[in-house]
């Protein structure tokens, strides 16, 4: 403990008091005995003739001295500092009194058993009630314990400043209390602006995903992995997609006797493009890979028409929901040679109800009733692909623009590809999607393409076989 009156040891840093009658409350040195050994740094003092009258718990700890065997000593020459260094140290320390602020110094103290630690002291004059110098205190540490939090404190401010990373600190009740300038960039707001607002306001999707690993991290402590959310981050363009690589850790008060959670340190890195590419990657191995099953069930099938319909089986798997095969009425039509508007017969269809294997029609070889400027005539004229949508309106409006097509009912997005063999066009194939999937893209454009030239081929392969 410290040393105090009650101990006998005179308290030359501060004014006499008059004794008490009785027990009646802590006096100022015990109030002072309790902040001293309450402090996590060490603390000693000296009078003004450089005697010790101030000695904490932590002081104790590390050099092993007791305030009982420190308070009275004059300076640390003999005990706690080597012969050779007493006067150098000695003089750095009693320099505070007439400096003004304080003064950092390092050297070696010896601890009781004989040891050598490096500290690292702060030291700074005490005023007396005249205001001149009446001693110093020095407060001190070990080196590399203040090397760590100097440290900690380093790389904290990094974080916030310089880091190529998202960090957010978010408290207890799941709202940002610190947002550093890499995460005020992606999440599209100022620094200041994104603090105590909910998560809901910064993010307009995967807030729900975010604030359960949030939870999870609460109450649970920080998973073992990274995990990756996918948000939607609101814009001055619009609402934008991104992949968020996210890390959590737990943050508590090392201040309380148990762990009182403050909240949860939130890392994230942008891998929205590396993301994209694994899934394009993944969807390109796929599609790949179902043509080349298609060919060879094909090769299988004797009727070139029944070939036709397994390429167009193959192509449906997480592509589209329907598919149709159109055939130009009277044959196969080249460029330039089309008399009057091209006609389509339906030739091939997936079921309208239950899911299953392509349907041969058309027998009757009647055209189907595709008003002018249908997206599969349209392709036809321009032999190329034609894409088509909906849009947003309401459920019954989109159930009439698909009828008024001759689609099903439950389409929304079309994709029409051109069915070209021998410099001629043979007719259209036409992939459809409901409202549950995306509509198509350029490159889902692209793979229809390769699957109209291997139904075209199967098509014109049927035409010479007179099948």
């Amino acid at each position: 403990m410290s040393a105090s009156r009650r101990s006998g040891t005179t308290d030359e840093l501060g004014p006499d008091e008059p004794e008490r009658a009785g027990p009646v409350g802590p006096d100022g040195s015990d109030l002072l005995a309790a902040l001293l050994d309450g402090m996590d740094a060490a603390l000693c003092a000296f009078d003004a003739g450089g005697v010790v009258t101030h000695w904490n718990r932590e002081a104790e700890r590390i050099l092993g001295w007791t305030a009982a065997e420190a308070v009275g000593r004059h300076g640390f020459a003999g005990w706690a500092v080597r012969p050779a260094d007493a006067e150098e140290v000695e003089g750095r320390l009693m320099s505070a009194m007439e400096a003004p602020g304080r003064q950092v110094h390092e050297f070696a103290l010896l601890t009781k058993d004989g040891g050598r630690v490096l500290v690292r002291t702060q030291s700074a004059a005490v005023r007396g009630p005249d205001g001149k110098p009446a001693g110093v205190y020095c407060a001190f540490s070990e080196v590399h314990a203040q090397i760590d939090l100097e440290r900690s404190i380093a790389l904290s401010e990094a974080l916030f400043e310089d880091a190529s990373w998202g960090v957010v600190l978010v408290d207890a009740d799941l709202r940002p209390a610190v947002v550093n300038a890499h995460a005020a960039r992606a999440l599209g707001i100022g620094r200041t602006s994104a603090l105590g607002r909910p998560l809901g306001e910064l993010l307009a999707q995967g807030v729900e995903e975010l604030e359960s690993a949030l939870t999870h991290v609460l109450a649970e402590g920080a998973p073992p992995a990274p995990a990756e959310i996918w948000v939607s981050v609101r814009t001055p363009e619009g609402d934008q997609r991104r992949c968020w690589r996210c890390g959590f850790v737990r943050l508590a008060s090392p201040l309380a006797e148990e762990p009182v959670p403050l909240g949860v340190a939130w890392l994230f890195q942008d891998v929205t493009e590396g993301k994209q590419g694994e899934q394009e990657a993944a969807l390109l191995r796929f599609r790949t890979n179902q043509l080349h099953r298609a060919a060879r069930a094909a090769a299988e099938c004797e009727d070139p028409g029944e070939a036709a319909t397994v390429h167009l089986d193959f192509a449906l798997a997480g592509f589209a929901d329907h598919a149709l095969i159109d055939r130009v009425a009277g044959g196969a039509v080249a460029d330039g040679a089309a008399e009057g508007p091209v006609r389509l017969v339906r030739v091939a269809a997936t079921p309208s109800g239950a899911p299953g294997p392509s349907l041969l029609t058309g027998q009757a070889g009647l055209p189907v009733r595709y008003g002018q400027g249908h997206p599969a005539l349209q392709c036809v004229e321009r032999t190329g692909s034609v894409r088509a949508s909906v849009g947003a309106v309401a459920a019954e409006q989109a159930r009439e623009w698909a009828l008024a097509r001759q689609w099903p009912e439950d389409a929304v997005h079309a994709l029409c590809a051109v069915l070209r063999s021998r410099g001629r066009t043979l007719g259209v194939v036409t992939f459809l999607r409901g409202s549950g999937r995306s509509q198509f893209e350029r490159v889902d454009a692209v793979y229809a393409e390769d699957v109209a030239v291997r139904i075209a081929a199967a098509l014109d392969l049927a035409g010479v076989v007179g099948r």
